[in-house]
């Protein structure tokens, strides 16, 4: 892994390249699925059918209830209990970021209000095939329950025509009603526009690879999709010379277990810390099953930063804007007010970022590659929308009329003055 000191004179040059260069990994040509799109668009289930047995050696687009009662059957009990816990605990922290209405009059007793309602449909997207993550089944599905979404699909690509069984358990869960085994570019467009077997959705949630990203892109604006970029994982690590090494080298291979494009970024004012937290990452990387893949994210993108005060610490922080923080340091409250820029934040020791993966209750669903600075992590805000009611009395329009034909006339726009005008009584 990289290590870059922050006193040596072109650091900031040094850290904005290494994170662009990731960011030019992670961007691809998009030719190819704007073509699956638009296969789609034209051929609908054929063309998807088409895609699922080129990449996922699948044959089926929804899976039977049957088939899906007997998957869920010969799930491990333990694996059901993990699942029914998360549930309860992510639909009580979303259950308390519902909005109010607002509704206010003023002195013309002219009305005003601000409804929430819920998206009407949505698809969840849910990567799948060589992996699964019933976490992220919750993670989506949940917050639309929470907002009242009334129809919720799962998209979920299968292998050889089966899905895993507790993102199938964790979909029944849900009450999600619709299931179709696929995934990929393909799936995205049908869920946008719609095919014999499957309905089209108003928006679609939930990460994938960079070609499911790049097709939500492409697909946006003839249907919604989160105001966020959730792409490979990221963990930004602060630590100092209390924080456990052994520890800290664990979520860091955490991380980079996800994807040869994960990246983790360790920072420390204790230069003796970083040097244990190598060795020892080196020591645990032979420990796990998936260690081909942490070890190519760690030496491709991983950085070890030792910088010397906690004002800088801060400001790159920012400047990263990681998905997920973690401060194992003694003074963490002292970072808090300052740090503006990150998808969620694990303060003091034992706040790892594993456990917001599944069942403290915060999403896991945030914002990468540096969105974190001018987005948020898929909240139960992400499946409303909001309507403006207005109600003018005769008083009001005649008392702030004259004002809105003023700036109308300023603005070179006659018609909207004139639309005033007509309404306001004669003298």
């Amino acid at each position: 892994m990289k290590i870059i000191n922050s006193k040596i004179r072109n650091f900031d040059k040094i850290l904005d390249n290494l994170l662009s260069q990731r960011k030019k990994k992670i961007q691809f040509n998009s030719v190819s699925v704007t073509r699956i799109i638009k296969d789609v668009k034209k051929n609908g289930d054929k063309a998807i059918l088409k895609y699922e047995k080129k990449f996922n050696k699948n044959n089926i687009i929804t899976p039977k209830s049957k088939q899906i009662s007997k998957s869920i059957a010969s799930l491990d009990k333990k694996v059901k209990i993990a699942i029914d816990l998360a549930y309860n605990r992510i639909y009580k922290f979303h259950s308390l970021q519902k909005f109010k209405n607002i509704s206010y009059i003023d002195k013309l007793n002219n009305k005003l209000e601000y409804k929430y309602l819920p998206i009407d449909s949505v698809a969840i997207y849910v990567p799948g095939s060589t992996v699964s993550y019933p976490s992220t089944v919750l993670m989506n599905a949940i917050p639309a329950i929470v907002a009242g979404v009334k129809r919720i699909i799962m998209i979920n690509p299968g292998y050889k025509g089966k899905q895993n069984q507790a993102v199938l358990y964790a979909a029944r869960k849900c009450k999600i009603k619709e299931i179709y085994s696929i995934g990929g570019p393909s799936a995205i467009a049908a869920a946008a526009y719609g095919t014999k077997k499957i309905k089209k959705v108003n928006k679609i949630v939930g990460p994938g690879n960079s070609y499911v990203t790049a097709a939500k892109k492409e697909v946006f604006g003839d249907v919604g999709i989160e105001g966020m970029t959730a792409g490979p994982s990221e963990v930004t690590i602060v630590c100092d010379k209390f924080s456990n090494p052994e520890w800290i080298a664990s979520d860091l291979i955490g991380q980079a277990e996800h994807d040869i494009l994960a990246q983790c970024i360790l920072i420390s004012k204790d230069k003796s810390l970083i040097d244990k937290v190598k060795n020892e990452i080196t020591k645990q990387l032979k420990e796990i099953p998936r260690q081909s893949v942490a070890k190519k994210s760690l030496m491709s993108n991983g950085i070890f930063m030792h910088i010397s005060s906690d004002k800088k610490i801060i400001d790159v922080c920012n400047k990263i804007a990681p998905e997920h923080l973690e401060l194992n340091v003694k003074n963490y409250k002292s970072f808090v007010p300052n740090i503006i820029n990150s998808g969620s934040i694990c303060l003091g020791k034992y706040a790892v970022m594993a456990m917001t993966d599944y069942n403290v209750g915060s999403n896991h669903i945030l914002p990468t590659n540096g969105s974190a600075k001018y987005s948020s992590g898929v909240s139960v805000n992400e499946f409303y929308k909001r309507i403006s009611y207005i109600n003018l009395s005769k008083r009001g329009i005649e008392k702030l009329g004259p004002s809105v034909i003023t700036l109308a006339n300023y603005e070179g726009l006659q018609a909207h003055a004139q639309s005033v005008k007509k309404r306001i009584r004669r003298k």
